[in-house]
């Protein structure tokens, strides 16, 4: 098995990976796939139907805008937000597409995208099917995607599609570890810590220097959202009238600082807002890195951010292993359960989060490969049966102070694990199956579709 570090942290844009760039994405194939099509010529409108998820909370997470901004081009990382803004501008005017390599399409956003809120289709609960039609309106192109979270797309036909054996001539990964049991072993046997070993993989399908730059880039993003979430004030967009707080508790803590009136728990504070910091930017649409996902996206920044900045021996120097080694752990829990919330909940998202960010901090502080490994089952652990009742279908209430949260349980699984010897009752491994067997046997209402937890259950004003 290998998920490389640049599939589990992708940079693109909020409020959501599965509902916003997974979506955009899909987009993007369709009009690649266009290109392609013996039909070309003949094609004069585009619709777009979305289903279970991504109908009954699109509209928070502007999964209309992604499917639109994917049809003229764009991919999340390489978003212009101005010049998108114009060009949406423009096609609200004229209602038509003019695409390279294929003729004028008519679609109207506001009509040709179409929220289904009836049974979700069969493959899983973020489907988007999207059709090319004739000029009178018969169906020439079609294909159905799945957003499976992270920001990764798949076709039905891929989804459904069984398991094929490796081919011989596929790149071979020095330790091509499926799970945690085989991650340790591995790590015994050589003698390479987790980030080492994933390091290894890496460099095996792609040149050092370009791993190494890479995870520069994700970092700078990662801190680059962080300081632009301190920097900004006002209302979240989405109607809830929910304001930016990380400002406000920054200045709050840096005044008790100069006053020398901080609380003992003021560590945790600065944690929370590192968090809520690039929450809020999630929440309005700026650019993030899906950690793994978009809802989870302040986890691991600011328990790296904290580490950085309050852990005493902290080196810049082991950011690369911090990310290396949280990828890893999140590469297991995408492939042995989901870190979708739509499949799994929030447990799935801020709880893998929080799991990848615990392994991090320890193993920069110093952890074993096996005090790492407890370290991600610890934070995991403690956040197993958590739901997704995003309010509004908004990434705002509750997400945003839930990754501040997830960070403090991070810090505290790692500083937990640090002080034993890695040994522990129960494995990583079995925990990632707990939450996947939870997540299976979660109703729907509790999985990114607003219709029960908190989402329902609003106070009176």
């Amino acid at each position: 098995m290998f998920l490389s570090v640049f599939d589990v942290f992708k940079i693109g844009i909020g409020p959501s990976s599965s509902h916003t760039m997974g979506p955009m994405t899909a987009a993007a194939r369709f009009l690649a796939m266009l290109r392609q099509s013996p039909q070309g010529q003949r094609l004069a409108k585009l619709k777009v139907t979305l289903y279970g998820s991504l109908a009954f909370t699109g509209k928070g997470h502007a999964t209309d805008r992604a499917v639109t901004l994917g049809l003229l081009g764009y991919l999340p990382a390489d978003l212009d937000p101005d010049r998108a803004e114009c060009q949406l501008e423009a096609l609200r005017e004229t209602r038509t597409l003019q695409l390279q390599g294929l003729p004028i399409l008519a679609f109207d956003p506001a009509v040709d995208i179409v929220f289904d809120y009836g049974a979700p289709l069969p493959g899983h609960a973020n489907g988007l099917v999207f059709a090319a039609l004739d000029a009178h309106d018969e169906p020439l192109v079609t294909e159905t995607y799945y957003s499976i979270g992270g920001g990764f797309v798949v076709t039905a036909a891929e989804r459904e599609a069984p398991k094929v054996p490796v081919p011989e001539d596929a790149p071979q990964w020095p330790y091509p570890f499926e799970n945690a049991a085989a991650m340790l072993r591995m790590a015994r046997a050589s003698g390479l810590t987790i980030a080492a070993m994933k390091y290894q993989n890496e460099v095996a399908v792609r040149p050092a220097g370009e791993v190494e730059q890479g995870l520069e880039r994700i970092w700078a993003v990662m801190t680059g959202c962080i300081e632009r979430g301190l920097a900004q004030e006002g209302d979240l967009p989405g109607g809830l009238r929910v304001r930016r707080r990380a400002r406000k508790i920054q200045q709050q803590l840096l005044a008790e600082r100069l006053a020398n009136s901080s609380q003992p728990h003021a560590a945790s504070d600065w944690l929370s807002v590192y968090a809520m910091a690039v929450n809020e930017e999630n929440a309005a649409g700026g650019k993030v890195v899906t950690a793994p996902t978009n809802g989870a996206a302040g986890v691991v920044p600011a328990v790296l951010r904290y580490y950085l900045d309050h852990c005493t021996g902290a080196q810049p120097a082991r950011i690369q292993d911090f990310l290396l080694t949280a990828a890893a752990i999140g590469g297991l829990i995408k492939h042995n359960a989901s870190i979708s919330g739509a499949e799994a909940g929030c447990q799935g998202e801020v709880g893998s989060a929080a799991a990848m960010a615990a392994a991090g901090l320890c193993a920069v502080l110093g952890g074993t490969p096996e005090q790492v490994e407890n370290a991600a089952e610890i934070a995991l652990e403690h956040h197993l049966g958590m739901t997704c009742d995003p309010v509004a279908g908004l990434v705002q209430v509750p997400c945003i102070e839930r990754n501040g949260i997830g960070a403090t349980k991070a810090v505290a699984a790692a500083s937990l694990a640090l002080r034993g010897d890695g040994s522990h009752f129960m494995p990583l491994d079995n925990c990632i199956k707990a939450m996947r067997q939870t997540g299976e046997e979660m109703s729907a209402k509790f999985k990114e579709t607003s219709l029960g937890g908190l989402a329902v259950n609003l106070p009176e004003c």
